[in-house]
């Protein structure tokens, strides 16, 4: 029956996008019929086109749309869309996957049996990849429902209660027994919605950590065997594959989930905002690929003193560093979720790093009790039992 169900409903979408994308392409030969030029719009995925309402809890887009006209200057962005669109439409027809990698070698091998198309070739990957955005936005759907796979991995993720059933794409199912992987990790690929989770028995929390090292060093020294949790190791900016796997473990286990990491404006902006309300850049998809439930829980800056933890002054001759002060002071001025008021904790954490230009990472609790291997761990569980985090 399972299956049954999902395969009528991959025949649902795909026909959907089918119907949109003919819709798309018999207006613009309507339009070149009436002598009028054709235009194609997509959603503006920016951050001046980002909604952010906390009730949600992930940046929306707003009204601005990107239109292109077709004009000397458009008329290679317009055919290179309609070019790629036929090979992703190939794909949906045929059942066949690829990765973007992949669609920009396929559309070089269409070129070259075909020298028409020519003046389509693209230069370089990025080019490709813009296309493929740009049709994505244009039909507000997600590349994934294009057949289109990234090549990223959830985080490492390790538990000895959790259970995961896996849907393969012809519709069979696996079933993943996470404590019996020994000291393998559990990664899922970027497909959150083939994945169903049960716990055998109550999970008490899920810890997301910046780094899969200390993630790694966390479980090896006992953690998910000491309290009934799941340990991710989200591997620096999250991508869509671990955003949609910690929105998966938010919605189908309904248990808290913490974020620990670094204390530096990089990280609460680019990493933690990303995994909890999205990015501006993938306006479209946050809603299945951001957990709005997640919470900061540290390093705060209060566990600086608290804990004696060594922290140093941000360089600000190094460029990243810089431009990372930078996109602060600009996102607590233009941010929506920097601005929103039920993040005003947040907010005030990034305030304190402009002001004060200091950074400590999360591995300064390593230094707290050094002949102590599981110090780290006692001072996360103390900080989730009595409410310390954001």
């Amino acid at each position: 029956m399972a299956i049954a169900t999902h395969t009528k409903r991959k025949a649902r979408i795909n026909a959907d996008i089918v119907q949109q994308c003919l819709k798309v392409c018999e207006g613009m030969l309507s339009d070149l019929e009436k002598a009028k030029r054709p235009t194609l719009r997509a959603t503006k995925c920016s951050l001046d086109n980002c909604n952010y309402d906390h009730k949600l809890g992930f940046l929306t887009p707003g009204d601005k749309m990107v239109s292109t006209e077709l004009n000397v200057s458009s008329v290679k962005k317009m055919s290179r869309a309609v070019f790629m669109l036929e090979i992703l439409l190939r794909n949906l027809e045929t059942g066949s996957v690829n990765t973007k990698r992949e669609l920009y070698y396929i559309s070089k091998g269409e070129i070259k049996s075909n020298p028409i198309l020519r003046a389509l070739d693209f230069g370089d990957q990025n080019e490709s990849d813009e296309v493929i955005d740009f049709i994505c936005e244009m039909l507000e759907t997600y590349r994934e429902e294009m057949n289109c796979y990234a090549n990223d991995k959830g985080g490492q993720t390790f538990s000895q209660q959790l259970v995961v059933t896996e849907r393969l794409p012809d519709g069979e199912e696996v079933v993943i027994d996470l404590s019996q992987l020994g000291t393998s990790p559990f990664q899922p690929k970027n497909r959150p919605q083939n994945l169903s989770l049960k716990a055998k028995k109550k999970i008490d929390f899920c810890l997301i950590v910046e780094s899969e090292g200390t993630a790694n060093t966390l479980v090896a020294n006992g953690f998910t065997k000491r309290n009934n949790s799941i340990v991710i190791g989200a591997g620096g900016v999250p991508s869509n594959a671990v955003r949609g796997w910690a929105k998966r473990i938010q919605d189908q286990l309904d248990i808290p989930l913490f974020f620990f990491g670094d204390l530096d404006a990089y990280t609460l902006q680019n990493i933690f905002r990303t995994l909890k309300a999205g990015s501006a850049s993938s306006l479209i998809r946050n809603s299945d690929f951001s957990a709005p439930d997640v919470k900061f829980l540290g390093v705060l800056p209060e566990d600086i003193k608290k804990y004696d933890l060594h922290d140093y002054s941000v360089n600000e001759k190094d460029p990243q560093e810089a431009r990372a002060l930078k996109k602060a002071k600009d996102a607590l001025a233009n941010d929506p979720f920097f601005r929103d008021k039920k993040n005003r904790g947040l907010s005030e954490i990034l305030e304190w790093l402009q002001k004060n230009k200091r950074r400590c990472e999360q591995q300064a609790y390593y230094a707290v009790a050094p002949r102590d291997p599981i110090m780290a761990e006692k001072i996360i569980i103390e900080k989730i039992k009595s409410g310390r985090f954001v």
